[in-house]
């Protein structure tokens, strides 16, 4: 079953296709985030507001969130540990 997380501002995110969720503050992350964006793979659903998270994808997309990484690191924390209880069953 697939799972999704909820990543901001009612948008979703399956969570067995993120690699990683960093902060936006490093420069080889604004650096990627750069190239990512002048080859159209970057989705931006901050809303307009600051960027606190990047979400790396397994498809080479970069997600740019409002939320900050340690809520959408927790968030996909639940649903892994959700996903080992069903399995168990």
């Amino acid at each position: 079953m697939m799972k999704f997380i909820n990543i901001g501002f009612g948008n979703m995110i399956a969570a067995h296709r993120i690699v990683a969720v960093v902060s936006p503050e490093s420069s080889p992350i604004k650096r990627l985030i750069s190239e990512q964006k002048e080859a159209g793979r970057v989705i931006d659903v901050s809303c307009g507001r600051r960027t606190r998270s990047v979400i790396i994808t397994d498809s080479d997309h970069v997600i740019l969130s409002a939320l900050a990484a340690e809520t959408i690191s927790g968030r996909l924390e639940g649903v892994f540990e959700t996903a080992d209880e069903e399995d168990e069953e």
